[in-house]
């Protein structure tokens, strides 16, 4: 089987910036002394993506969390984002991660545009997140209201090289004949250069809100462009995707819902973790949304309740064993012998 290395990954994944952020915060609140920690990591990194997007601020914000409540140093990790972060949690190179449940599939069926052919089937799932809304913003100076009006030629920017907006989203735009030159950077670059008419449009796979979008939007006025009914209808008959609404509670200056698609997320852990630790792990998720919607709203869906989103990753057996001990049915199909 071949193997990937970081150094690979950070030249394959052009948008990719695999420097950790140093957030080791070491908590005072130990788990039990009661619990064997022997076979602990000393640290652990979370995978998450580029700097303006949800999942950094998820993924950095949950990592200080079990740092303070397991008393291990823990941080967040740049990357490309959820293809990227299934090799790196798949090779060891980092314990726990990201992911949306399409490039989860490619992945662990040899398909990643990474390394083609390889089996990534060391990742285990811990978790749902959220849901991934697809959704796509212009300058309201722009006068594109509409997917229809994206001119032909229009310079796109589909987030960083293979994160699972560019993976999915020019495919989806092209389903629906719009016409455009791709562009990859991280979100917050992407919302500058689309603030300063580098760029036409910013087609967004993130959890919402998007913190690009909320700074964007208190600068400049935006345009917040839907899905029409025969365009959501025609997007869930061909991709894996469900239908979604983006309440107009999300941004300041959204004044309706608006019709789009969406995508599963779900942490991720290297197969190999300690049962124990991966147990706590989950124990302290689960049992503390009230500090992870603290770290980002859309993890009031980060509840054991959307277990059921996930029916492609098997389940780490520390996570079984929570889950279960809390009431919580796991497909045994889904569970890592």
């Amino acid at each position: 089987m071949p193997t990937l290395s970081r150094n690979t990954l950070a030249l394959t994944v052009a948008a990719s910036v695999t420097t950790a952020i140093s957030l080791t915060t070491v908590g005072a609140a130990q788990a039990s002394d009661s619990v064997d920690r022997s076979d602990w990591p000393d640290s652990i990194t979370v995978a998450t993506a580029s700097q303006g997007g949800t999942y950094y601020v998820y993924g950095s914000g949950w990592a200080n969390l079990i740092a303070d409540e397991l008393g291990v140093s823990g941080g967040g990790e740049i990357t490309g984002g959820p293809t990227q972060n299934m090799a790196l949690v798949h090779s060891g190179d980092v314990a726990l991660g990201l992911t949306t449940m399409g490039p989860a599939a490619q992945a662990l069926n040899g398909e990643s545009p990474l390394a083609p052919g390889m089996k990534m089937d060391n990742v285990c799932a811990l978790f749902p997140m959220y849901e991934t809304p697809f959704s796509i913003a212009a300058l309201s100076s722009s006068g594109i209201d509409s997917i229809d009006e994206i001119p032909d030629g229009a310079r796109i920017g589909f987030g960083p090289a293979a994160s699972t907006s560019d993976t999915y989203f020019p495919a989806i735009l092209s389903e629906l004949g719009v016409d455009y030159e791709r562009r990859n950077g991280g979100w917050s670059d992407l919302g500058s250069q689309l603030q300063d008419g580098l760029i036409d449009v910013v087609a967004f796979a993130a959890g919402i809100p998007i913190p690009a979008v909320s700074q964007l939007e208190v600068q400049t006025g935006v345009n917040f462009i839907e899905f029409s009914d025969a365009q959501q209808e025609k997007i869930v008959d061909d991709f894996p995707v469900a239908p979604f609404t983006i309440p107009a509670s999300t941004y300041s200056t959204l004044d309706h819902d608006l019709q789009a698609v969406s995508m599963w997320n779900f942490t991720i852990a290297n197969c190999d973790l300690p049962e124990e630790f991966v147990y706590q792990i989950v124990k302290v998720s689960m049992e503390n949304n009230d500090r992870m919607r603290d770290i980002h709203r859309s993890a009031a869906n980060s509840v054991p309740e959307n277990l059921e989103y996930n029916t492609v990753l098997p389940y780490h057996p520390g996570a079984v064993r929570w889950y279960e001990e809390n009431g919580h049915e796991i497909d045994p199909s889904l569970i890592r012998q």
